[in-house]
């Protein structure tokens, strides 16, 4: 007859191997989802506009922030990291990113919110590219789940215009 080791092991590859396949079955049952978010933001005001002592624009902006990402949530959520983004393009550079507010989202629960506030992260650019610059409003989220790959997605709001003179 097998020893004692050797049935312990069988067990536990056979136990491990039902665990590993469960999981990715879970997984790819996740990936029939297909989440509808929402977004909208509104920039209510220009703070200021200005130019910094090394010759870089700097803005402050307040917006209204509003989403609905419970289409995000699944089973297999754990949370989701969402980000609103200045996208703009210069001489230098054909994508410019800027972070202007982050969140984490913990639950469904959570997921539709309107944020009135300013910009979190500052909105510098490096020169004085700015002034009269269209740009979009990004929203990117990236889902964590609790097993499988992480995903990323985002809507773009474009048609938004900077002043075209300093504001202080």
């Amino acid at each position: 007859m097998h020893s004692f080791g050797y049935r312990a092991n069988a067990l536990l590859t056979f136990s491990l191997t039902i665990l590993a396949f469960m999981c990715a079955i879970s997984s790819l049952s996740d990936s029939l989802n297909s989440p509808s978010p929402s977004a909208q933001v509104q920039v209510l005001n220009i703070n200021w506009f200005k130019k910094q002592p090394k010759g870089n624009d700097e803005i402050s902006v307040t917006l209204n922030i509003s989403a609905d990402l419970q289409s995000l949530f699944t089973w297999n959520t754990k949370q989701v990291f969402v980000f609103l983004a200045a996208e703009y393009d210069t001489p230098k550079n054909s994508l410019n990113q800027i972070s202007l507010w982050d969140g984490i989202i913990p639950s469904k629960e959570h997921a539709k919110f309107l944020i009135h506030t300013s910009n979190k992260y500052r909105f510098i650019d490096q020169g004085t590219n700015l002034r009269g610059k269209e740009f979009n409003l990004t929203l990117h989220w990236h889902v964590m789940p609790k097993t499988g790959k992480m995903l990323a997605d985002k809507i773009v709001m474009p048609g938004y215009q900077l002043p075209r003179e300093y504001r202080r």
